[in-house]
C-alpha cells in the first residue's frame, strides 16, 4: 500500500513531522516558501500540505493539485489560503487559532514597556558610544491607557495581562465582545484613538481590513502616544506611520508585520521605518517562540492525521465539523457533498440496496457543503463506491478503512 505523502514548507516544528510519521505518513520537508508554479510542481502526488504564512494556496494551486485532500496552515490566520476553492475541491483546511496567543501577548507587553521607557533610542545611543542617561520622555506604564483594536483571542488575553500590570484598558471590535476584567469597550475606533496612550492592533486578515489604519487614524491618536502592529502587515499605511513619527506626533512604534515580506530567511528587506531610533522592527516573530511553534506543530499535525485516519474535520475552517467515534465497523466512508435535500437518504439507499449494515453514522452541514461519515460492518464493494461517487451531489468520497 502506497503511504500518504505530506509536503511541509517553511521550517515547521519537528513535532509535526514526528506526529505524521508515527501515523505512517511520509513527510517531505523543505525550508522556505514556494511560489505558485513551484508549489504546483511540488504537490504532484502529494495528499497533505503544511505551510506557514509565506506560501499561498491559490485557486490555481488547488485546481492543479489533484491528489491533495487536506492543508494545514501552521499559523493563526488563513488569509494565505483560498478557503472557498479548497472547500469546493473537497480539501479540508486546518489552522492553529490559539497556540501562539501567549507568545504574541508577551512580545506586545515587552514592546509597550520598552517604548514607554525609550529603550530603542537608549540602546542605539549606547551602541554609538553616547552615554545619555535621562528620565526625559520615559514613563511607567502604570495608570496609562492601552487601546486594543481587535478583541479576539490575542486582544482579550493582552487585556487581562495589561490590566494586571496597572494599565487601564479600552478596546474596539466590529463585533460585540464580552469585556474581561475592567476593560471598557469603545463605541468607535475614533473614540479609542483619542482616549489611548498606547494603541495596539490585533485584527484578523480579512480583505476588508486592508489599509484601514492610515493618516486619518494616526492624526486621531493622542500626541506623544505609541503604536504597535503585531497583526497583519497590510492593515497599516507605513508611509503615514513614518510621517507621524517624523513629525513627533507618534512617540514610538513597534512593527512586527509588513505589507510585503521576504519569502526566505536572509532575503533583503526594506521599509520606510528603517533608521527611526524610536521604533522596534521585528521580522514577523510575534508568535515565533519555541513553545508556540511546538504547540502549533502538534495542534495542526494532529488535525491532519485525524482527518487522514478517521475523517475527523473537528476545527476545520472550511468544511462541516464532525468527529465520529469508531463503532467497531470494519469500514469507514467519508462522503463530502453539496448541501441539498435528500443526500443522506440517497447514501443510505445505496447501502440498503447492497445489504450493507450501518453501525455508526454522523452528518454535519456548513454552508453549501454537507459531510457524512459512516461506519459499516462489511460489504463495501467497488459497485457501492462507484454508485456513491456517481451521485450528482458528491464532492469527494474517501474510503478510510
Amino acid at each position: 500500500m502506497v503511504p500518504v505523502r505530506a509536503l511541509f514548507l517553511e521550517n515547521l516544528h519537528p513535532k509535526a513531522t514526528e506526529i505524521l510519521g508515527d501515523a505512517g505518513i511520509e513527510v517531505i520537508a523543505q525550508s522556505g516558501a514556494l511560489d505558485e508554479d513551484e508549489l504546483i510542481k511540488a504537490l504532484e502526488g502529494v495528499e497533505l500540505i503544511g505551510l506557514r504564512s509565506k506560501t499561498a494556496l491559490t485557486a490555481k494551486v488547488f485546481e492543479s493539485a489533484t491528489s491533495l485532500i487536506a492543508a494545514g496552515a501552521f499559523s493563526v490566520g488563513t488569509n494565505q489560503v483560498d478557503l472557498a476553492v479548497a472547500a469546493r475541491k473537497g480539501i479540508a483546511v486546518f489552522n492553529a487559532p490559539f497556540s501562539n496567543t501567549r507568545s504574541v501577548v508577551e512580545l506586545a507587553i515587552s514592546e509597550i514597556i520598552g517604548l514607554m521607557r525609550r529603550l530603542p533610542e537608549h540602546n542605539c545611543l549606547l551602541h554609538e558610544g553616547n552615554w545619555s542617561k535621562s528620565a526625559e520622555g520615559s514613563h511607567e506604564i502604570r495608570g496609562r491607557t492601552l487601546g486594543i483594536v481587535g478583541y479576539g483571542n490575542i486582544g482579550s488575553q493582552l487585556s487581562v495581562i495589561a490590566e494586571a500590570l496597572g494599565l487601564n484598558v479600552v478596546f474596539f471590535d466590529i463585533a460585540e465582545k464580552l469585556s474581561l476584567g475592567n476593560a471598557t469597550p469603545m463605541l468607535s475606533l475614533a473614540e479609542l484613538l483619542e482616549t489611548s496612550d498606547i494603541v495596539t492592533l490585533h485584527v484578523d486578515g480579512r480583505p476588508g481590513n486592508a489599509g484601514f489604519f492610515g493618516k486619518q487614524e494616526f492624526d486621531g491618536m493622542k500626541k506623544g502616544s505609541i503604536f504597535l502592529n503585531l497583526s497583519r502587515g497590510f492593515v497599516v499605511d507605513v508611509e503615514a506611520l513614518h510621517d507621524a513619527i517624523e513629525a513627533g506626533h507618534i512617540a514610538g512604534a513597534a512593527i512586527d508585520v509588513f505589507p510585503v515580506e521576504p519569502n526566505r530567511k536572509g532575503d533583503p528587506f526594506t521599509t520606510p521605518l528603517q533608521g527611526l531610533t524610536n521604533v522596534f522592527l521585528t521580522p514577523h516573530i510575534a508568535g515565533s517562540t519555541e513553545e508556540a511553534q511546538r504547540d502549533i506543530g502538534i495542534f495542526v499535525a494532529t488535525r491532519l492525521r485525524d482527518y487522514v485516519k478517521n475523517g475527523s474535520t473537528s476545527l476545520s475552517v472550511n468544511l462541516p465539523n464532525l468527529s465520529l467515534e469508531h463503532s467497531g465497523g470494519s469500514h469507514r466512508l467519508a462522503h463530502l457533498h453539496e448541501n441539498v435535500p435528500g443526500v443522506l437518504a440517497a447514501v443510505n439507499n445505496v447501502f440498503a440496496a447492497h445489504t450493507v449494515n450501518i453501525e455508526g453514522q454522523l452528518l454535519a452541514t456548513r454552508g453549501e457543503l454537507g459531510y457524512v461519515v459512516t461506519d459499516v460492518a462489511s460489504g463495501i464493494t467497488d459497485e457501492v463506491i462507484a454508485e456513491l461517487q456517481a451521485m450528482p451531489a458528491t464532492v469527494r468520497l474517501r474510503v478510510l478503512s
